[in-house]
């Protein structure tokens, strides 16, 4: 008698336990792996037939996993100019040989990239000259193995985990919209997950700016501002920590900045500064269950340039009239996420938000899933339009209707039960 009722107070004791660390279902795992490319390699941004010659920082492929007792989704931030999305395809691809399709479905793999202006040529225009590819293949199959290693180990890393958030705003000293000065998104939204001992898991930041300090200038590997962020929020709060680009497009960039490290680092920690106070009085999530919705669109490519260089393999995906991309909508309790394939203006930015009908954190990742270029409003392509840089922007974007019907197919997705 005395043994059951030990056993019958061990069990109760071990359930108490139990009951101290559940935060409601909610499980989030972590990891990463570096993607520094070799000395030698193409850098993407600016000119053609740029070549690394040293590192000043190393790059990442960052992952994160999470589930309810539902529903299982992936992040993968990479730090590079933009992934495009076929190589997304063969991420999930190598995911789905690890990891069962019940355990974590391929298409709820969601990736973003932080735009750096300081890493490898992922796209394939910025190699020895226009007409010959920049992207190292060799280099391209190991990222898609170290992101599945990283989504991988995130998956086995996952534990129980609460969320909060905070907003608040950044960047009015030296981030502008160069096109369009009063059409600017300054939102920083952070979504961070703690562990039973209240402490960082990962933290999510969602801001604007293109991280191009050093761009053109440098021969050096760098995540340009995100990495001092990144050293900065690791020695404070630790934790895994995740840059969300925002939308870019119409031109959104560090502007008046001296193009020194010097200043990526003072930049850099003033961000993570920023981000460490809002988190002084955080805000927690009203619920931690996940929905997700996805949706394959075609966009329109009427830009001549686009269609060549994949007819020629410089870009190596089709793009004929159109071309095949992915946008993804989902929600952590009303924590709300939408994805933006390219480089967006502010207004897709406000509009999408607008279309988030729920009170709590609202995230727009630009270059989420892909990365198409500029994606812009109509008023880009006036015959004398008022927006400055209108000519260049347009020069790198897919098609003038591109935007619009981005738009539609999110306000569709938006609605769909």
């Amino acid at each position: 008698m005395k043994s059951l009722t030990a056993l019958l107070i061990g069990l109760l004791l071990v359930g108490c336990n139990q009951k101290k660390y559940d935060y409601g279902g909610l499980r989030v795992g972590v990891s990463y792996q570096s993607i520094t490319p070799n000395l030698g390699a193409f850098i993407a941004g600016d000119q053609n037939n740029r070549r690394f010659t040293t590192v000043h920082d190393s790059l990442y492929v960052k992952a994160m996993v999470l589930s309810d007792s539902k529903n299982t989704m992936a992040f993968l931030v990479f730090d590079c100019i933009g992934m495009l999305y076929p190589t997304l395809i063969e991420i999930r691809k190598e995911v789905s040989s690890r990891i069962l399709p019940s355990e974590l479905d391929p298409s709820h793999i969601v990736m973003a990239s932080t735009h750096t202006h300081s890493g490898p040529d992922v796209v394939g225009i910025w190699g020895p000259d226009q007409g010959t590819p920049g992207v190292d293949s060799i280099y391209m199959e190991k990222i898609i193995k170290k992101s599945a290693d990283a989504i991988y180990t995130a998956w086995q890393n996952m534990q129980s985990a609460k969320a909060v958030y905070a907003e608040t705003q950044f960047g009015e000293d030296w981030v502008f919209n160069i096109s369009d000065s009063l059409n600017l998104d300054r939102s920083l939204t952070i979504l961070q997950f703690l562990d039973n001992k209240g402490k960082s898991i990962a933290t999510l930041n969602n801001f604007a700016c293109h991280p191009t300090i050093m761009d053109g200038v440098s021969s050096a590997v760098s995540a340009d501002f995100v990495s001092s962020m990144y050293s900065f929020l690791e020695e404070e709060i630790g934790g895994v920590n995740f840059f969300l680009q925002g939308a870019i497009g119409g031109w959104v960039q560090p502007e008046y900045e001296a193009k020194t490290f010097e200043s990526v680092n003072k930049r850099g920690l003033e961000l993570g500064r920023k981000i460490i106070t809002a988190l002084k009085d955080p805000i927690n999530l009203e619920s931690e269950s996940i929905q997700f919705k996805s949706k394959i669109v075609n966009l329109p490519v009427s830009n001549p340039n686009f269609q060549q260089l994949a007819k020629i393999g410089v870009i190596n995906r089709t793009m004929t009239d159109s071309v095949s991309t992915e946008i993804a909508w989902f929600s952590i309790g009303n924590a709300q996420f939408v994805t933006h394939p390219g480089e967006t203006t502010p207004t897709h930015s406000w509009e999408s938000k607008r279309l988030m009908n729920k009170q709590g954190p609202k995230f727009v990742i630009g270059l989420g899933m892909d990365a198409l270029g500029y994606i812009l409003t109509t008023e880009f392509y006036e015959e004398k339009p008022k927006v400055k840089h209108a000519e260049y922007l347009t020069g790198m974007s897919i098609d003038e209707k591109a935007g619009t019907l981005l738009m539609e197919n999110i306000k569709s997705l938006a609605n769909k039960d």
